[in-house]
């Protein structure tokens, strides 16, 4: 990454850091916190989808794995300890996403994303139906924000350094997993999967470890999340937020993993800007993730870094110095 990337995204940590102390109004700094908590899945979802050309849907059942553990584990078997409960969260949501793996990876392409949605709708009718446990449509509260240590993350200007903290580990890990060899084998298999394969790798188990390992995020992003809204429902599991997670994906630019924040950035902002103006404003959202789609196919960091791009080249170009008559013609002719 080019030294400017790097002062960008330190200026922005920095500002985030900030923000409570500077104490921002309770809405914007909610908002944000939204922001780092879908954006830790999102970026996870973009190992597979940017990096290992895998559409996945079962995002958010990995998702909502991770806050039913919390919820469950707080009210019924009365754990408190926030490391257990996040521990707990993130495990059961990388072995139901390595069981997934197994079934999902079965099929490819089309199939592949049909698997995936199917599986998801059955962790969320699972949900549904197992009243008992998961409080159905009701959901399940009566459990509160953690106590870590001599610190207290209940009030909402507190609690924002838990999901910003979370944020900085998983990007430096994801960003080291991406810039790793393993990384750059998944960028292979999604260009030339039959190349990769010709040449000994397992393309199989590849896939299978990016998926889990985005499973991982999703369960991570799934317990900060039920502690940000002390309340656990099947809306965490639907297709709805699945679909959610590929948008932001989509949109900040697959491939790029940061561009996934800023895609979660976007969706968040404009679902609860626009909802407090129109009661049509999915229609209104939907609208501009169509001109986005047209406009900028590889995401606002794929337009940025398009852009940069050709400015480059039209410097360098610009730069060439012109060859003589018989030397053009010689390097025509080669």
């Amino acid at each position: 990454m080019r030294w400017y990337v790097w002062v960008s995204a330190l200026v922005v940590a920095v500002v985030l850091a900030l923000l409570p102390i500077l104490h921002i109004p309770d809405y914007a700094l909610t908002l944000i916190t939204q922001m780092m908590i879908y954006g830790i899945a999102a970026m996870g979802l973009d190992l597979l989808v940017g990096y290992t050309g895998l559409v996945s849907f079962a995002q958010a059942a990995f998702f909502g794995i991770g806050a039913y553990v919390v919820a469950v584990g707080a009210t019924e078997a009365g754990i408190t300890s926030f490391g257990a409960l996040l521990l707990m969260g993130i495990v059961l949501a990388t072995l139901v996403a390595g069981l997934f793996g197994v079934i999902a990876l079965r099929a490819s392409g089309v199939g592949f994303i049909i698997v995936t949605l199917a599986l998801d709708e059955l962790v969320w009718g699972l949900a549904y139906q197992w009243v008992n446990v998961s409080g159905g449509d009701n959901g399940i509260t009566g459990f509160s924000r953690p106590h870590i240590g001599p610190w207290s993350f209940v009030g909402d200007y507190h609690f924002f350094y838990l999901p910003f903290a979370f944020l900085i580990l998983s990007a430096i890990a994801l960003y080291l997993i991406v810039r790793s060899p393993f990384g750059l084998v998944l960028r292979g298999i999604r260009e030339h999967p039959r190349r990769m394969r010709a040449l000994g790798y397992n393309i199989w188990l590849y896939r299978y470890l990016a998926f889990v390992i985005s499973g991982l995020f999703a369960g991570l992003a799934g317990v900060l999340i039920a502690y940000y809204n002390v309340f656990v429902s099947t809306t965490n599991l639907d297709l709805g937020q699945s679909t959610q997670f590929l948008i932001m994906t989509i949109l900040g630019g697959t491939g790029t993993l940061f561009g996934s924040l800023l895609g979660s950035g976007i969706i968040v902002a404009l679902t609860n800007i626009l909802s407090n103006y129109t009661q049509r404003w999915e229609l209104i959202l939907g609208a501009i993730y169509m001109v986005i789609v047209i406009w900028a196919p590889e995401g606002i960091l794929g337009l940025v870094r398009h852009l940069t791009s050709r400015r480059q080249m039209r410097i360098v170009g610009g730069a060439e110095p012109e060859l003589p008559a018989e030397e053009e013609a010689r390097s025509t002719h080669i």
